[in-house]
């Protein structure tokens, strides 16, 4: 009897071990395919990690990346010179498109920045690089896109959504305090020039215009809304200023200007319609600088 047993008793063990096995094999593969996803980048399908760690920024994007709780060890000098970001990269190297060695010792496991960087094909073999094309999509649109090559894409959708709804609102408050027909303007004043921007070139313009449905002013419309952003002198400037004017400065620029009287005799700044804003970091359009550009309006025009 016993014999008999035993061989039969052998089957068995040998055949759950095989069983074991063969789900042990499936979860290995199945684990080892699910450590990468693939993205659908501007380029074409790409494999990027299915849950990045080691992220590398060299064209900005930084504050997408930073929303989204993912771990950043790289970024571009902009980025780093951001107040915006101060405390989160106070310990992130600096980086460009031309450290290549620099890159490598940093061993990131995804690189991300615009098309126009330099070294794309040296990059992509120390990390998958995925680059997009500046104002190709929208600024929220931007950030799904991140989201989806972050993996976390219901987490921006979610971001997304509920930042239209409050801009949207914001919007309404100030457009009943200072008419529907109240024109803004945005300038920069950076080094000895001036700058005024259309509907989608940072600044919280993106806000203003899009988001919040403020006008912008005919002259500004006319210049700046095709090329996004235009070129003047502080002769001109009372031209393209709105009944309110939205002032990006940056601490070392040359702001002169102000004290010109043409500057002095715009009914904006007569009325007490200038809002300053600082340039350092104005320049980016991430969550992170816009719910920051979100909470500079609605302190200004409706003091909250």
């Amino acid at each position: 009897m016993k014999k008999i047993l035993f061989p039969f008793l052998l089957l068995v063990v040998l055949v759950m071990s095989a069983c074991s096995g063969e789900t042990k094999t499936k979860d290995e593969t199945k684990e080892k395919e699910t450590d990468t996803i693939t993205y659908q980048s501007e380029t074409g399908p790409i494999e990027v990690p299915a849950n990045p760690q080691r992220v590398i920024l060299l064209s900005g994007f930084t504050g997408n990346v930073l929303h989204l709780g993912v771990n950043v060890i790289g970024v571009d000098v902009w980025s780093k010179d951001n107040p915006t970001f101060a405390e989160e990269l106070k310990d992130v190297e600096e980086v460009s498109d031309e450290s290549l060695e620099k890159i490598l010792e940093l061993e990131p496991d995804l690189i991300i920045g615009l098309n126009n960087i330099k070294n794309i094909d040296k990059l992509s073999e120390i990390a998958p690089t995925v680059t997009y094309t500046w104002g190709q999509v929208d600024y929220l649109t931007q950030h799904l896109e991140i989201g989806k090559l972050l993996n976390k894409e219901a987490e921006a959708q979610e971001w997304v959504e509920d930042f239209k709804k409050r801009a949207e609102t914001t919007g309404e408050k100030i457009r009943a305090k200072i008419g529907e027909d109240a024109t803004i303007t945005v300038i920069e004043n950076y080094e000895k020039d001036l700058y005024v921007f259309g509907d989608n070139w940072a600044r919280g313009t993106e806000i203003l215009y899009q988001a919040m449905q403020l006008k912008m002013h005919e002259k500004v419309e006319e210049m700046a809304l095709d090329s996004g952003f235009y070129t003047l002198s502080a002769e001109v400037l009372p031209e393209y200023v709105g009944d309110y004017l939205i002032l990006s400065k940056y601490t070392n620029a040359d702001s002169s200007f102000q004290e010109t009287e043409a500057y002095k005799n715009m009914p904006a700044v007569k009325n007490n319609h200038v809002f300053e804003m600082l340039g350092n970091g104005a320049s980016f359009s991430d969550p992170v600088t816009l719910e920051k550009q979100l909470q500079f309006f609605e302190s200004s025009f409706l003091g909250e």
